[in-house]
């Protein structure tokens, strides 16, 4: 009878399913990285901290997973891995969402086709021939069983008519709201009617008020990755206050314990960090495992605590690259101090220097022009030092109508003019930015810039939104191209410049109401179909001509190629001319 029982035993046991293996020893097992996308091509061996998010996103009691992540941790591998466990093993219709149209076809070509040719297992799964009409292109895939789509958070119309069980969306906080309302909600709404769907974000935080990660990590279980120091055992998430150094000396970087007072050696990092653990801090969050990690944990050579401090300190006084260092080294969302500066407090730090008086530490020179379609042009000088430090030199307005070419004429002659530096020789204006957004004056812009070119004077557009802060836009009539301004985040820089105090230094010559018009603007967040957005909102009764023109000039300064120690050296070797040359001016701002 044992026997039989045995027998029985046996026969049902071969029809009995294999134990679910874990995503991450699949992912191990099965997956091969090329060089061309990984630093550290060949077999995939995870990061400790890795693979508790691999087995969270394959895991089938887990819903939702959300990173707040830095960069330098090996995320979109991670991600692409996953994508190929679930076309191995668990096919279904997916769809990965990146912010922008280049940002899928980056991501396809660089990423998921190498991958995938490279590992074995996966090796031809994704159909690449046209069936079925258009279905099979670059963006849309088939495999057995399921279905990929890359699609553009900015083409949220793209969403409709494609439903998804499995969704990864890539970089939430470069993804903004737009007509049809927040592409992260509108791609979430695609997987309702799978009961067992899998919702994977991951991003790294911009601003700390309306980042959808954080808000997103927030809602979840809030897992922190912990590990035991060498000395005491006890376990800590390691954050920037924890790292301290010599003075002057980022390179003596060290993890000080809080909890012994001990001071760790970088080469004890790879030990703590195999040692390391994931603890949930809201335990009682259910089926949404949320992960939050710094780059304080990563073995790669670039991320040693010692390189981290050496670039912290670089960053610490310039607050543009501080946002950076916070947001992709910490994973931290950026907070302001404050949303709006004091024109008065501004004012009193005007200093006696000018573009007659140039600074010695001013080695380039940008303007910004704003068109005022009834009666003027108004035009910022901004000169540049080698650590872009900001001097406002000059503010002037030519008065004339737009519509006449006389009045460019002026403008011209204007950003032809040189000014002497108390180095030797001179300096003119190096790029130049006019404004070409207001509809009307628009194609006498386009051609005033057009003979231009040469001399870096471009159309601008300012756009708001999360955007860079100057990109090549399309043809305009007549030819040459306008160029898109990234307004918000370039204001976003201006603001935090100024609080910092000597970031932007001023102009004697700079009226009163100048500075009104610069601070004519205070940053809130809205709401837009649910969806928290920053805004700038004009103060009201307030003109704002001085915040764009330096806005302009700002983007600008991202056309000037010139390396700034160079042109200091050829300055110091030039002959100072012994007659300040001659100038027309116009009409000072502050009548």
């Amino acid at each position: 009878m044992a026997d039989l029982d045995d027998i029985e035993g046996a026969f049902l046991a071969a029809f009995r399913p294999p134990p679910r293996r874990r995503l991450s020893e699949w992912i191990e097992a099965n997956i091969v990285l090329p060089s061309g996308v990984s630093a550290q091509p060949g077999p995939v061996r995870l990061w400790p901290y890795q693979r508790e998010i691999a087995d969270a996103i394959g895991h089938p009691s887990i819903e939702r997973v959300t990173l707040v992540k830095p960069v330098r941790v090996g995320f979109t591998s991670l991600l692409t891995a996953a994508l190929g466990g679930y076309i191995a093993n668990d096919p279904a219709p997916i769809i990965s969402l990146q912010p922008t149209e280049q940002d899928c076809r980056n991501y396809v070509v660089s990423d998921v086709e190498p991958t995938l040719a490279e590992s074995p297992a996966l090796h031809g799964m994704l159909t690449t021939e046209r069936r079925e009409g258009s279905r099979n292109t670059m963006l849309s895939r088939r495999f057995s069983g399921g279905s990929l789509k890359i699609i553009a958070a900015k083409a949220p119309r793209n969403l409709r008519a494609h439903t998804a069980r499995v969704l990864f969306i890539d970089e939430a906080d470069a993804m903004e709201a737009g007509a049809e309302g927040d592409p992260i909600t509108l791609a979430t709404r695609r997987t309702l009617s799978f009961p067992d769907r899998k919702i994977v974000v991951g991003s790294t935080p911009t601003f700390e008020d309306t980042s959808a990660v954080l808000r997103l990590y927030c809602e979840s279980d809030q897992r922190v990755f912990e590990v035991p120091c060498p000395e005491c055992g006890t376990f800590t998430e390691i954050l920037w206050r924890h790292i301290e150094w010599e003075p002057d000396k980022p390179d003596t970087a060290a993890f000080r314990c809080p909890h012994c007072e001990a001071l760790v050696d970088e080469r004890h990092k790879p030990r703590m960090v195999e040692a390391g653990r994931w603890t949930a801090t809201a335990p009682a969050i259910p089926n949404h495992a949320g992960f939050r990690l710094n780059a304080l944990v990563s073995l790669l050579t670039n991320a040693s605590w010692g390189r981290l401090a050496k670039e912290f300190v670089a960053a610490k006084d310039r607050p543009d690259q501080l946002q950076v260092f916070v947001n992709t080294i910490l994973a931290e969302g950026w907070r302001e101090a404050a949303e709006e500066v004091d024109d008065e407090a501004l004012a009193s730090r005007a200093e006696p220097f000018g573009l007659e008086r140039l600074p010695p530490n001013v080695l380039a020179i940008t303007a910004g022009v704003d068109v005022q379609r009834k009666d003027r042009l108004e035009v910022t000088f901004v000169g540049w030092g080698e650590d872009d430090e900001m001097f406002i030199l000059s503010h002037r307005v030519l008065y004339g109508s737009p519509q006449h070419n006389e009045t460019w004429r002026d403008l011209d002659h204007m950003l032809r003019e040189r000014w002497t530096h108390p180095l030797g020789g001179t300096l003119g204006v190096d790029a130049a930015v006019v404004d070409s957004g207001d509809g009307v004056t628009v194609d006498k812009v386009y051609a005033f810039c057009r003979e231009r070119a040469g001399r870096r004077i471009l159309a601008g557009k300012g756009m708001a939104g999360s955007r860079q802060a100057l990109t090549i836009g399309g043809k305009v009539r007549g030819g040459g191209r306008v160029h898109i301004i990234g307004v918000d985040g370039l204001k976003g820089q201006l603001l935090t410049r100024l609080q910092s105090g000597r970031s932007v230094r001023f102009s004697d010559e700079l009226g009163p109401s100048w500075f009104e018009q610069l601070t004519a603007e205070r940053r809130v967040v809205r709401y837009e179909r649910g969806h928290p957005t920053r805004r700038w909102v004009r103060k009201a009764g307030q003109d704002a001509e001085a915040l764009d023109c330096t806005v302009y000039a700002m983007a600008a300064r991202h056309a000037v190629v010139s390396n700034l120690a160079i042109r200091r050296d050829e300055l110091a070797h030039l002959p100072t001319p012994s007659k300040a040359p001659t100038v027309v001016r116009s009409a000072w701002m502050g009548r």
